[in-house]
């Protein structure tokens, strides 16, 4: 059984997990063996389609690791096909304002009366749960992550946190120096992240936050940061193998 992520964040738990760009089912079981606590399928920057998808949620399942993902394009109808297959959630980027958070919740939560609702796919115990049952198994547990990685969100943070059915915060600080014209990373930009840390402490709402290496996690989570998506498992794999050859040649 897959483990409620959702609690977990809600609880404050610091939770570590990676980006996936490779397609591949075996990746997404060793990682969850290796004990991430969540992956995050990079539909966004790497070529994943719904059948790769469908392969990978299996995995997920086999070993209890919440799966999530992440795609481009500006609408919302990508969410619920990702959440029948049985995925714990999704991180939406380039979350602008109030408007485009609600309408990320609607294609998630079967209570907004706008999310498509059959029991029939996997989410659904293909057809083995009830309707109410379905519903109220998918509200409860579904992850809802949006991404502030925009200058012109930093204006609006405190009306998407204020969203009950928001999960997170999520800050891409790539994209976010890459709006506000800064470098990464710089101290400016740390004080934007900090500025989304805030929000998300108003709003009792928890923030994540990409790292590309686990060094600079304790700095982060001492700020009020709980989730992190540490690399990816082409850079686990990448930097794992330049250590070896480095240490195999002196």
């Amino acid at each position: 059984m897959t483990q409620n992520l959702r609690a977990r964040i809600r609880a404050g738990e610091v939770l570590i997990g990676s980006f996936l760009k490779t397609p591949a089912p075996q990746s997404v079981e060793i990682m969850g063996l290796a004990g991430l606590d969540f992956v995050v399928v990079d539909q966004e920057h790497a070529p994943i389609d719904l059948g790769q998808m469908d392969l990978l949620s299996l995995a997920a399942r086999a070993v209890g690791l919440p799966l999530l993902s992440r795609r481009w394009g500006a609408g919302t109808d990508w969410i619920a096909p990702l959440l029948d297959l049985g995925l714990t959630g999704v991180m939406v980027p380039h979350v602008l304002d109030r408007d485009g958070t609600e309408k990320i919740c609607d294609a998630v939560r079967f209570s907004r009366r706008k999310r498509g609702l059959s029991p029939s796919p996997r989410a659904g115990n293909y057809g083995g749960m009830s309707i109410p049952d379905y519903r109220a198994a998918s509200d409860e547990t579904s992850v809802v992550i949006v991404q502030i990685e925009d200058e012109s969100a930093l204006d609006h943070l405190d009306e998407i946190a204020a969203c009950a059915d928001v999960d997170m915060l999520f800050i891409g600080p790539a994209d976010l120096s890459q709006s506000m014209g800064l470098a990464f990373p710089s101290p400016d930009l740390d004080l934007a992240i900090e500025r989304v840390i805030a929000a998300g402490k108003r709003a009792g709402t928890a923030v994540g936050l990409f790292v590309g290496a686990a060094a600079q996690i304790p700095a982060w989570r001492a700020k009020g940061v709980t989730f992190f998506v540490c690399g990816s498992d082409q850079a686990i794999l990448r930097k794992g193998v330049a250590e070896m050859m480095a240490t195999a040649k002196g």
